[in-house]
């Protein structure tokens, strides 16, 4: 009689391969334009109109609010991101609801986000960070205007809104809002007007899609 060995390998009936290793986090899918702003800047008149220009959605504070209060809403911004990009908004350090639609919505890309610190959380590769500044004079005249107060007010409101940005802004950077070298583009809306940062923001978005950073440091001759 000959003895019959034990099978050396599972049997193939039913057999379905390997599991699927877990995607891996990576980067966002496309690019994201977050602009911060002074009170009274216009800066986000300025969004809308570089999402008009791109054809990319606009998400404000008020807009942001919503969705970090409806958790299907969020599921739904990833339902046909691929699963890896999916992972990457995922694996992001906890910051609440809030945090969690800001990552959402750049793991998307093509999107334009105005304020909640967007940009200084976002990845720099990824995420074209905009400041948009005003003389205070302009901005407080347009607040005046916006919401119907005399000047008086509106210099306090003004003072008010720009201590509570810049505090959010140290919270999560640890830097001062007023410092440039944490924004691609600096714009003056009193100098160049809506239309004209607008423009400006649409070529540098752009220009981030073609820069590429040296491996190393060059140094041109002085």
């Amino acid at each position: 009689m000959i003895a019959l060995s034990e099978p050396t390998s599972p049997p193939l009936h039913g057999y379905r391969g390997s599991p699927s290793p877990e995607p891996t986090a990576i980067r966002p899918r496309g690019l994201t334009v977050a602009v911060s702003r002074e009170a009274g800047a216009r800066g986000g008149s300025i969004a809308r109109r570089v999402g008009r220009l791109l054809g990319w959605p606009v998400y404000d504070q008020e807009s942001l609010a919503l969705l970090a209060r409806d958790e299907s809403a969020r599921r739904e911004l990833l339902a046909d991101v691929p699963a890896a990009t999916a992972a990457w908004a995922d694996a992001q350090p906890d910051a609440g609801d809030l945090g969690k639609v800001v990552f959402a919505l750049a793991a998307r890309g093509e999107v334009v986000i105005v304020g909640r610190g967007a940009g200084v959380v976002l990845p720099g590769e990824s995420t074209l960070s905009v400041r948009v500044i005003a003389p205070h004079a302009e901005r407080v005249a347009y607040l005046a205007q916006w919401l119907r107060l005399s000047a008086e007010e509106a210099a306090a409101e003004l003072a008010a809104r720009d201590r509570m940005r810049a505090a959010l802004h140290a919270a999560l950077s640890g830097k001062a809002a007023s410092d440039p070298t944490q924004y691609d583009l600096v714009l003056n809306s009193g100098r160049l007007g809506e239309a004209g940062c607008a423009e400006l923001i649409v070529s540098a978005v752009k220009a981030k899609h073609l820069f590429e950073p040296p491996e190393e440091p060059t140094f041109d001759a002085v």
